[in-house]
């Protein structure tokens, strides 16, 4: 049983294990993403974040999910280059994952469990977010309609 967030190590869009031990001392900022949903532009406001905060400390970390609505088909090689085509994106978008239901990723089993929003664990829709301290504590969860531009200056309090 995994017992704290640094104990996980889920796949990386090419299959291999992402370590989250080598994440200690962060402030982790992990979203679940899609890339045909009204909330994708997101990850402009995103890659902002990472481009602005990463040499504080800040890492973002994107799960791909396809569990509403359809909005992520592709596989992880299409996913990724999506990304960086249309957005620019390079902090780190893993493996596709389901974040609710019977197989959800562990990783997501555990931030929700952590955090749960208005009293609810399940997510609710692609572009959720969860901030992990530098502790490895998950101290807050966003809705999709938090932009990243809105959640900058909890993220600097605690870089």
């Amino acid at each position: 049983m995994v017992s704290h967030f640094y104990d996980f190590a889920p796949l990386d869009r090419t299959g291999k294990p992402f370590p989250f031990s080598e994440l200690k001392g962060k402030v982790v900022l992990v979203v679940n993403t899609a890339s045909k949903c009204g909330f994708t532009p997101q990850f402009q406001g995103l890659e902002s974040l990472y481009q602005k905060f990463k040499d504080r400390g800040l890492m973002v970390i994107g799960f791909p999910c396809n569990q509403f609505g359809g909005q992520e088909p592709g596989n992880n090689e299409e996913v990724g280059e999506f990304c960086q085509k249309n957005y620019g994106v390079t902090f780190p978008v893993l493996s596709k994952i389901n974040v609710n239901g019977d197989n959800v990723d562990p990783v997501y089993q555990y931030l929700k469990s952590e955090k749960k929003q208005l009293g609810l664990e399940r997510i609710k829709w692609n572009f959720e977010k969860f901030l992990v301290n530098r502790q490895g504590q998950v101290i807050e969860r966003y809705s999709s309609i938090s932009k990243p531009e809105h959640i900058e200056n909890d993220i600097e309090s605690i870089l």
